[in-house]
């Protein structure tokens, strides 16, 4: 059964850093690309980065271009989301997911959708 799971969500000041990982069971990540998206309350759920899988190519949100780096380890089945220069506006629940990644696009992959619970992500002093 594909399973993904979040972990590394927390409070943090503005200005801080925070790592998520996306720990991923039941399918190969390598062929799959591996997104993350956010969901504020009342807000739109919003596509913020993903990787490809077979040549690693990222996709980040104007929102957070420059702040947030993503990866990927196959071997420890695992992406990470590195979020440095948090705002109050990052404020969210991160889940991450399939998807399909390009360098200017993030969709769901509807052959093969499957997410993960998310976990809140709280900016504030």
């Amino acid at each position: 059964q594909a399973q993904l799971v979040e972990s590394g969500g927390g409070l943090v000041q503005p200005g801080g850093s925070l790592r998520l990982s996306c720990t991923i069971s039941g399918f190969e990540m390598d062929r799959y690309g591996i997104g993350w998206y956010r969901q504020a309350p009342g807000k739109e759920r919003e596509g913020v980065s993903c990787i490809r899988s077979y040549d690693g190519v990222t996709y980040y949100a104007d929102s957070v271009k420059g702040r947030f780096t993503i990866s990927r380890n196959n071997a420890k089945d695992t992406v990470y989301l590195q979020m440095d220069g948090l705002k109050p506006e990052d404020t969210a629940v991160y889940s991450c997911a399939t998807v399909l990644c390009g360098t200017n696009y993030i969709e769901v992959q509807s052959r093969f959708d499957h997410r993960g619970q998310g976990t809140q992500v709280t900016v504030s002093s």
